[in-house]
């Protein structure tokens, strides 16, 4: 099973916030913890993550705290999750660490696992933040669901 960690889908609904509030001001981890139930030292953690990933700005003093640096329509959910959780790699081979498969010299399959992880990779940038705070339309839900009735 492949499976985004906590800390991952909690960066995507501090992100949510962050788009909801509007790029006008800055909020506080206190602020963002208060909207999204999210304790505060976990938004604090994942935004200085996403600060350092420069998909947020911070700002200090009086009127600081942290604000998206472009437009949720800009943002993917590729960059979200690469910024928590490292590149995306399906298998080792895909990213040049060969060395840690043992399988890797007789391995029959190890050519084409980067069309896989481009696939991957292209459908999570794909997907913009703005698409996440939207409700999907029921035809979205079920367009490549085919019941057969007998």
């Amino acid at each position: 099973m492949i499976k985004l960690g906590k800390l991952t889908d909690y960066a995507i609904a501090v992100m949510g916030q962050l788009a909801h509030e509007g790029m006008e001001s800055s909020h506080s981890a206190h602020h963002i913890s208060g909207k999204t139930s999210i304790p505060e030292p976990t938004v604090a953690k994942i935004l200085k993550l996403l600060s350092g990933a420069n998909l947020v700005a911070s700002a200090r003093g009086a009127a600081g705290g942290y604000k998206l640096v472009k437009p949720a329509a800009q943002i993917s959910i590729g960059e979200i999750i690469t910024a928590m959780e490292g590149p995306i790699t399906i298998v080792a081979c895909v990213e040049g660490q060969a060395e840690s498969c043992e399988m890797f010299g007789t391995c029959p399959t190890k050519n084409n696992w980067h069309r896989v992880n481009e696939a991957i990779k292209s459908a999570l940038d794909g997907v913009k933040l703005t698409e996440m705070m939207t409700a999907p339309t029921p035809n979205y839900l079920v367009k490549d669901i085919h019941v057969s009735r007998t």
